[in-house]
C-alpha cells in the first residue's frame, strides 16, 4: 500500500522550487503523490508547473482581484483543511514563506498531520521586513516537524531556535535543481536583444519596495542609461499596480529601457543568462544569478539569503538612488570590480536538494530510502 504525501503550491517561485521535488516523488511508486494549488499566482504558477511537467491534482482557485492579506489567509487556511480532511495525507509539504504555506503549516498543525518545510530557516530577524514573508517562514518553522535548509547558516538558525537535529535535513536549495534543469533544457530569449549591448535585468516586486522606492530604482535605471550608452535594459513589470503604474509613467516610448509583462520562466533563465548585471528585490534570482555568474544588486535593505553577500557575488543596495547608482556605475566601468562579482560561485546548491528531500521524506514514513546521495557541499563553484 502506497503512503500519501500531500504538496501543496500557491505561487511561481514555490512552483519553480517544488518542481523538482514533485517530479522526484513522482518517481517513486511506494509513494501516492497528490498537488494541491492554493492558485495565490495561477496564472505565473501554471505556467512554471506546465514548463516542468508538473501536474496539479487539486486547484483551488483562491486568488480573487483585490483581495486583503485577512481575506486570502482565511480562504486558504479552510480550503487545505478540507483537502487534508478529505485525502488524509501521512505528511504534508510545502516550500517558502508565502501567506500558502503558512496556512498549510497551520492546516496540518490543526489535523496533526506532520509538515515538511522546504527552505526552511531563513531570517531577517524583523517581521516587518520582508512583511508578509518574514512571519510567513517563522509560522511555517515554527509548526515544521521536519525542516529542509538550503545552507548552513539557515540550518544553524533553526538550531538557534531549538529545533532538534534529527529533524534538520541540510539539502541544498532546489531552485539550484530548477535552475540547471532549465538550463538544461537551453531555452530561448522572449524576444531579439540588441547587439553590441550590455543586458540591465531589473525585477521590482516586494510590498516594502512600493511607493517612493519605485521611484527611486525608476530614478537610478533611468541615470545608468544616460550614463552608459551600451547598455540595455530589461524590465519585466510586476502585475501589481504599486509597480506597474510608476514604472510604465517612467519609461513609456523608452528605446532602451525595455518593458514587458512578466517572463515565463524558461524565457527568464535565457534573459537571466544573457544579463551581463542584475538589480531584483526577488529571493530567487538572488540565488540562481551567482549560479549563472552574474552580479547581482539587491533592492533590498536586508536579506534572509547573506551566503551570496559573503562570497561577494550579491551586494546589497536598497532602493537608495545614490547606492544603486554607484555600485552599479563600478561595475559597469570596472572590469576587475565586476570580475570579482562574476565567479560563478553558487553557495545554495549543487542541483541535488530534491534528491535529499525525498530520501528524508522516505525515512519519516518509515520506507525504505537510497544511501548514495552525497552530503552538500557549501559554495561549489558552477
Amino acid at each position: 500500500m502506497s503512503e500519501q504525501i500531500l504538496c501543496v503550491v500557491g505561487t511561481r517561485p514555490e512552483g519553480i522550487k517544488m518542481a523538482p521535488v514533485i517530479l522526484a516523488l513522482r518517481n517513486e511508486p511506494d509513494i501516492n503523490l497528490v498537488t494541491v494549488s492554493t492558485g495565490q499566482h495561477r496564472e505565473m504558477l501554471n505556467q512554471v508547473l506546465d514548463f516542468f511537467g508538473v501536474k496539479v491534482d487539486e486547484d483551488l482557485g483562491l486568488m480573487q482581484p483585490n483581495q486583503t492579506l485577512a481575506d486570502f489567509t482565511a480562504r486558504s487556511l479552510q480550503a487545505l483543511d478540507k483537502v487534508m480532511d478529505e485525502r488524509k495525507p501521512k505528511i504534508v509539504v510545502a516550500q517558502g514563506d508565502t501567506t500558502t504555506v503558512a496556512t498549510a503549516a497551520l492546516a496540518a498543525f490543526y489535523r496533526q498531520i506532520p509538515f515538511a518545510h522546504v527552505e526552511a530557516g531563513l531570517r531577517t530577524h524583523d517581521l516587518r521586513n520582508p512583511f508578509p514573508e518574514e512571519l510567513n517562514r517563522v509560522i511555517a518553522g515554527k509548526l515544521a516537524d521536519l525542516h529542509f535548509p538550503p545552507t548552513q547558516r539557515a540550518a544553524d538558525v533553526l538550531r538557534a531556535e531549538g529545533v532538534a537535529d534529527d529533524r534538520i535535513v541540510l539539502a541544498g536549495n532546489t531552485v539550484i535543481d530548477a535552475l540547471l534543469q532549465a538550463v538544461a533544457k537551453k531555452p530561448s530569449l522572449p524576444f531579439p536583444l540588441p547587439p553590441n549591448k550590455r543586458v540591465v535585468l531589473v525585477t521590482l516586486h516586494r510590498r516594502e519596495s512600493f511607493g517612493p522606492s519605485v521611484q527611486a530604482v525608476c530614478n537610478a535605471v533611468q541615470r545608468l542609461v544616460d550614463r552608459f550608452p551600451d547598455i540595455h535594459v530589461v524590465w519585466p513589470v510586476h502585475l501589481n499596480p504599486n509597480v506597474r503604474e510608476p514604472v510604465q509613467k517612467a519609461f513609456a516610448g523608452s528605446t532602451t529601457v525595455q518593458l514587458c509583462e512578466p517572463l515565463a520562466y524558461n524565457h527568464f533563465v535565457a534573459t537571466m543568462n544573457q544579463s551581463h548585471l542584475i538589480l531584483t528585490d526577488s529571493g530567487g534570482v538572488q540565488e540562481e544569478a551567482p549560479a549563472l555568474g552574474k552580479p547581482v544588486l539587491v533592492l533590498r535593505e536586508v536579506t534572509e539569503r547573506p551566503e551570496a553577500v559573503d562570497h561577494g557575488v550579491v551586494a546589497l543596495v536598497g532602493t537608495d538612488e545614490e547606492k544603486i547608482v554607484n555600485l552599479a556605475t563600478t561595475l559597469l566601468s570596472d572590469e576587475k570590480a565586476y570580475a570579482a562579482m562574476a565567479r560563478g560561485v553558487s553557495p545554495y546548491g549543487d542541483g541535488k536538494a530534491a534528491e535529499r528531500i525525498v530520501v528524508s521524506l522516505r525515512r519519516k514514513l518509515g520506507l525504505s530510502a537510497r544511501t548514495d546521495v552525497s552530503p552538500l557541499k557549501i559554495g561549489a563553484t558552477t
